[in-house]
This record gives C-alpha cells, structure tokens and sequence, in this order.
C-alpha cells in the first residue's frame, strides 16, 4: 500500500467514525426524545448499511493508519464546537457532520471502490431525506402544540347556516376546523371554504389565538381558498401527488386504520394523523373499528401530532385520554343545534386532566 493510499484510509476511517457518532446521536433522539419508532428503525437499518460498507475496506489497516496525536486538525477548533442551546441543536448539528463525513466517504471512496463510492452517496441521500422530515416534523409539533379539539363540519344546507355553526364553533374555542362536505357541487364548496377562512381570521384577530382551517380531500379547494392545509384518506389522492400540487407550505393530515399505515405516514412525511375509528359514529359508517388498543399503540410509537376520530363524546372522552391521546377529532357530538361551549370545554378538560396526571 502506497504512503497515499495509507493517507486517505486514514481519513476514511476519521469519516466512518464520525458518521457512525452522528447517526447514534440522531437515533437516540428519536428513541428516546420523540419516541418515533419508524425513523428509529430507519436510523438503525442505516447504520447497518454503513458497517456493510465499512467491512468492505480494510479494517486492519485502516485502524493501522489512525494517528490521533500526530492530527494537525486536533486543537483546530471553533466556540460553536462546544455550543448546544437545546436538543434540537444537538440533532441539527449532527445531521451536519453526518452530511459532510458521508461527502467525504463518498469521494475517497471512490479511489477503492466506485461502488462503495456511490453507495456512501445513496446514504447520504437518505440523510438529506430524513433530516428534512425530522424537521418538518418538528415544525408540525410545533404548530400543533396548544391545538387539541379538531372539528369536521358540513358545508350546510345555506351560507347562513354554515356561518352560524361555524361561529359557534369558533367563540366555544374550537383549535381546528375541517370542511368536509361530499354532496356539494365544487362551487358552492369553494364558496364555502373562502367564507370558512373569512370566519377563521376574523377569530384569530379577535382572539389572538391560532385556529387552523383544513379541507377534506381536494387540494384544490384547499390552495384557492387558502387553507392552512388538507386531510387525505386512504382511498384518495395520495400524500406525495398532494405535496408535489401544495408545497411544504400547507400541511397534509393523513386518516389511518391500522399501525401499517401510521408508519407509511411517517415515511411519506404528513403534518398530522386522525387515528380510529374508535367508536360507532353518528356521521359515517365503519365496518372496522381499531378501537382503543390502536390509539394506546400511536400514542407510544408515532411522535406525529394525532387526532383519536370516531364516536367521540363527552360520555367516552375519558377512555380517549386513558389510552394516552390528547387530541380529537369530533364532528357529531358538535353538530350545528349542540352546546359547543359545554362540549369543547368538557372535551379539554377532560383530556387536560388525565395528561397532567400522567405527568406526575
């Protein structure tokens, strides 16, 4: 083996090891920070395929060529080296070494092997992907944070009456409204979607407080009438034709039945997820329902904001907040003739109740 050769193994397994550091430091923030069990295993499978390709380099001459105390770039250091605010800085940072030690493996891989050179690329492509969601995640979290009663409703039998049952919603304290209406022409429900989004701003400048408008199924109406985003289910148009016609700037909730397609709306990179149904309900019909041993499996293995939808009421809210949820989706215990304000406060109260009791 040439002296240069002996160098650049030398900085192959400088890179190996950082990039191997990097992704533990992601994988324990999903595990145990956010407990998010499919990019966990993402995370894992991606270090196995960087170990693969590590045994496909020398080892015993890699580890020969280390020269620790003789690295010039030892005490070559930097104030934000050592500068962490918050766990979301430590990820952040990891993900940066991640991409450069993987660009680094990538191009001096080469000279031993162009496969092991275009596999280091593939990974370090899945690490551009992955830090993406991560982030978009967190930002989800985020928006999603104080919102915990998301309510579907009809478009009406008149724009009175829709207003009148959205208004009530809104001044009972409603987080999220959801236009979902499958008998009216397109017109008449962009009509209302834009009267939807009048109503919704003119709360949020009388309260101060963050109210999100979503439309069900059609991206569409969402984008025209501006919408802070659409839910999609699993028969409809899939999450990534939507995302290619919205952007990253709407969000996109995704309805799940079971745990397979939680985990597929992880990977695909939804803001949110409804999860049920949990209950018979008054407004659809179900010929399955996952019940509550699916919501208790969400709340411990999907860090995504989730909605328990199905059947949902005051008389059951508490087996909803039992199994670890603390938001919902409703829509026939708020129908347009129901005490909004009695509900809504019974429903967060409820489920505020039973959180902080978890947490003691």
């Amino acid at each position: 083996m040439t002296d240069e050769q002996s160098k650049v193994l030398r900085i192959i397994d400088a890179n190996l090891n950082r990039s191997m550091e990097a992704m533990r430091t992601i994988e324990e923030y999903t595990r145990f920070i956010i407990a998010d069990r499919p990019r966990t295993e993402t995370l894992k499978q991606m270090r196995h395929d960087l170990q693969e390709l590590a045994e496909d380099l020398p080892l015993v001459e890699r580890i020969l060529a280390r020269d620790s105390v003789g690295d010039v770039g030892r005490h070559v250091t930097t104030a934000s080296e050592y500068e962490r605010k918050d766990v979301s800085h430590v990820v952040l940072a990891s993900f940066g070494r991640l991409k450069q030690s993987l660009r680094s493996l990538e191009e001096y891989g080469k000279i031993f092997d162009a496969e092991v050179g275009c596999a280091f690329e593939k990974l370090r492509y899945q690490t551009y992907d992955l830090e993406k969601c991560l982030v978009a995640q967190a930002v989800a979290n985020d928006t999603f944070e104080t919102l915990t009663i998301y309510g579907l409703v009809p478009g009406g039998a008149t724009l009175s009456e829709f207003e009148s049952h959205v208004r009530s919603l809104l001044l009972a304290g409603i987080d999220v409204i959801q236009l979902r209406d499958k008998q009216l022409d397109d017109k008449t429900l962009l009509e209302r979607a834009r009267h939807l989004r009048k109503l919704i701003d003119g709360e949020i400048e009388r309260s101060g407080r963050l109210v999100l408008m979503i439309v069900n199924d059609r991206p569409d109406i969402c984008r025209m009438s501006r919408a802070d985003g659409v839910h999609l289910g699993q028969t409809e148009i899939s999450l990534q034709d939507a995302r290619q016609l919205l952007g990253n700037q709407f969000l996109i909730g995704i309805s799940t039945h079971h745990t397979e397609q939680v985990e597929q709306a992880i990977r695909d990179g939804a803001d949110y997820i409804g999860c049920g149904p949990t209950f018979p309900s008054t407004t659809k019909d179900f010929s399955d329902f996952p019940g509550l041993d699916f919501l208790t499996w969400v709340a411990s293995n999907c860090s995504l904001p989730a909605f328990a939808i199905g059947g949902i009421d005051k008389d059951n809210i508490h087996k909803i907040a039992e199994a670890g949820f603390s938001r919902v989706a409703v829509s026939g215990c708020i129908g347009p003739n129901n005490d909004h304000r009695s509900i809504i406060k019974t429903l967060k109260t409820t489920m505020a109740r039973y959180q902080l009791a978890s947490a003691d």
